[in-house]
């Protein structure tokens, strides 16, 4: 031993790369020298890289290499004594020039016959894993971190480099690494199981995947949920909730700092790394606002186009996936989402999630994971813009520029959840029915521009407007100006329709839910049908009547000047009547002739 210690002291910089031309055939690319001052008398390949080492050092550590040097050994003294004998048998007459050839063929070999030779084949992390185990060998300090010691371990295991063989060897220094460092942090576990992708079967064996898998999933059961969810970064959308964030404390900011950093780690995972992650977190039921965030995180990775502000190029170390990887990807994705509406919700969520749904319908993803997907975002449809609805129509079977029929399902996925929250909602009744309200009433003013937009579109059948805009219950609506101006355009839009269309489209508004303004714009609406404007006049009219009675009835409370008030009321009454006449005589004028124009 004291003369592997004196050997090994001598190599504290034991390794330099040369980088040289292979001269024959069988050096395929890169050699190694160690630079001691000593011939090496070990040749060793790994992959296309060649290490001119030596035999003490290595069969010191490694009972893998002690037992292929040793073997090789007994072969070249096997082969010497042959040649011995096969030289000395009698009977063999040799000339001169034979002689000297045969001299001069041994001379050039006998260097080649004194060094081992050994291929280590599909060796675990390649040239450089065995070059820095080569380095333990030699005594020299290496540094393990959290991306090589899969590799080191794996390399370990292979040379069969075991405490039993000799102290402090290479396993037991890469486990106490990695119980000790790896495991106790949750993006050195990730960055240690994502190596251990180029390492199975034997990082499987090991059971290096399955512990950083648990890891994982135990460091984010234990992390808070409140740093989870959303928003997810998504551009200029992000800049508000930045503001918002300087409200809080110097902790909060550094915790989702932490989370968004493991979060985008999960990206270098494959995707049957990823699956097996997700199925580890389901199993220890973690919140659904941690598990979408991965999920989401992971999506924005490698599915270009989820996020209409965040439209980059894939990066030039991340491989692009075909779009079977992707529609793959997109699916898993989809299928462990959270079914039940995650809390806190966001326009935010909602838009990316419409964004998983457009790459789906791209993607030609399956019925069930479009429809999967429809029902998440009808859960909370409430967050949505009008810009999120407005998904293309990408099948050619459908005539219209935008997929109506997609929003109806959504709308209805959403009534649906409504229905059902306020079949099992017993418990702060009055709390839980006005959140109800305002959602309804946001989903209302929402699809009133939906319709607004749509209306335009020459395509768009009058059952196709008249089936969406009756679909909201009467209650959604506080006052019918945004359907009345959704209705204007696409009767604007569409003057062939027949007459009874035209009463069919207008047959969808309340004009008592018209505002005064709105009233007054319909009464002079060429148009609307004549039954319409005269019911808009009538509803005008009481509007009118109300708003004067109610200024009346405010103006004076004495009791002396009560039959004047209602002489007043009297004469405004008939004021009304008589300007609601004249407004029906002038509608009714303008009609015929109208009609007498068009039969001339």
């Amino acid at each position: 031993m004291a003369a592997k210690s004196s050997f090994s002291c001598s190599l504290l910089e034991v390794f330099v790369k040369e980088k040289m031309a292979a001269e024959k055939p069988s050096s395929k690319g890169q050699a190694w020298f160690c630079t001691t001052g000593l011939p090496s008398d070990i040749v060793v390949e790994v992959d296309d890289m060649t290490f001119h080492l030596h035999k003490f050092p290595l069969m010191s550590k490694s009972r893998k290499l002690h037992e292929l040097i040793t073997e090789q050994e007994k072969s070249q003294v096997t082969r010497g004594t042959t040649k011995i004998q096969r030289s000395s048998e009698p009977g063999q007459r040799f000339d001169s020039d034979t002689e000297e050839k045969e001299e001069i063929q041994e001379h050039e070999n006998e260097e080649d016959e004194e060094q081992c030779h050994i291929t280590l084949p599909d060796f675990p992390g390649g040239c450089e894993s065995f070059e820095t185990a080569a380095k333990f060998c030699y005594g020299v300090k290496i540094d393990i971190s959290a991306t090589n010691v899969a590799p080191l371990r794996c390399a370990g295991e292979y040379l069969e480099m075991m405490e039993e063989y000799s102290e402090d060897n290479l396993i037991s220094k890469t486990e106490r690494f990695i119980s000790q460092s790896v495991l106790k942090n949750i993006k050195h576990s990730i960055k240690t199981l994502t190596s251990c992708q180029g390492l199975v079967p034997m990082a499987e064996n090991l059971g290096i995947t399955q512990r950083c898998i648990e890891a994982i999933a135990n460091k984010a059961a234990a992390s808070d949920p409140s740093l989870f969810g959303w928003p997810v970064n998504d551009g200029a959308a992000n800049n508000k909730g930045a503001n918002e964030a300087k409200k809080f404390g110097n902790v909060t900011r550094a915790g989702t700092a932490a989370v968004d950093s493991w979060l985008d780690e999960l990206g270098l995972l494959s995707l049957p790394f990823f699956k097996r992650l997700i199925f580890a977190m389901k199993a220890l039921n973690l919140s659904g606002e941690i598990i979408e965030s991965c999920l989401i995180h992971y999506a924005k990775r490698y599915i270009p186009g989820i996020s209409r502000t965040t439209r980059k190029p894939l990066s030039s170390s991340t491989s692009v996936p075909t779009e079977n990887e992707q529609r793959e990807l997109l699916e898993t994705i989809i299928s462990n989402l959270p079914k039940e509406k995650t809390s806190p919700s966001s326009s935010n969520a909602t838009r990316l999630l419409f964004g998983l749904l457009r790459t789906a319908y791209i993607l030609n993803a399956s019925e069930a994971c479009r429809l999967t997907l429809e029902k998440k975002i009808g859960s909370q449809l409430e967050h949505a813009t009008l810009d999120d609805l407005l998904i293309p129509s990408y099948s050619y079977l459908n005539e219209t520029l935008y997929d109506v029929d997609c929003v109806e399902r959504i709308l209805g996925y959403f009534l649906e959840g409504m229905e059902e929250r306020s079949a099992t909602g017993i418990e702060d009744e009055d709390e839980n029915t006005s959140v109800r309200s305002t959602a309804l009433m946001l989903v209302g003013k929402l699809i009133d521009g939906y319709l607004s937009e749509i209306a335009s579109d020459a395509n768009l059948k009058p059952e196709k407007f008249y089936d969406l805009a009756i679909f909201l219950p009467d209650h959604a609506r506080l006052f019918d100006d945004g359907l009345y101006r959704a209705v204007d355009v696409y009767l604007k839009a569409h003057p062939w329709i027949s007459e009874a269309d035209r009463e069919k489209i207008c047959g969808v508004l309340d004009c008592q839910k018209l505002t005064l303004e709105a009233c007054t714009h319909a009464a002079q609406n060429e148009r609307l049908p004549l039954r319409a404007v005269v019911q808009v006049l009538f509803f005008e009219q009481l509007q009118l009547r109300h708003a004067i009675a109610g200024t009346l009835h405010a103006g004076d409370a004495e009791a002396s000047a009560e039959g004047g008030r209602l002489s007043s009321h009297d004469g405004g009454e008939d004021e009304e009547e008589e300007e609601y006449e004249g407004r029906w005589r002038w509608c009714h004028v303008r009609r015929t002739e109208a009609a007498r124009g068009e039969r001339r």
